[in-house]
């Protein structure tokens, strides 16, 4: 939980990935189409990948991926992403942790 902890608080946006997972690669893009740059985790590129796969699952991330913290906080996975960005959450709150000054 620790290296989650860490991880999770290294930059503004923290997504914990797979390199093979579509919901993964569309999370990532939605973020990158806003101009955020988000420290970016590939579970099945890092070693013990595992081991964090397996705290998020403990953490309630299900699936495990994509896993995606904004401030520190842990928000949820695409579901919870795409639910923020339709009700117009998102973008304020990403200007909050100042991932975004636009």
């Amino acid at each position: 939980m620790e290296r989650v902890t860490k991880l999770a608080s290294e930059k503004p946006v923290v997504i914990f990935s797979k390199s093979s997972c579509c919901m993964s690669h569309t999370i990532k893009t939605l973020f990158y189409d806003f101009g955020v740059n988000p420290a970016v985790h590939e579970l099945d590129e890092i070693s013990r990948g595992r081991e964090i796969e397996q705290t998020l699952s403990r953490l309630g991330c299900n699936p495990s991926v994509p896993a995606v913290f904004i401030g520190g906080e842990f928000v949820g996975g695409a579901n919870e992403v795409m639910s923020l960005h339709l009700n117009r959450s998102l973008i304020p709150m990403l200007r909050r942790v100042g991932a975004l000054w636009v």
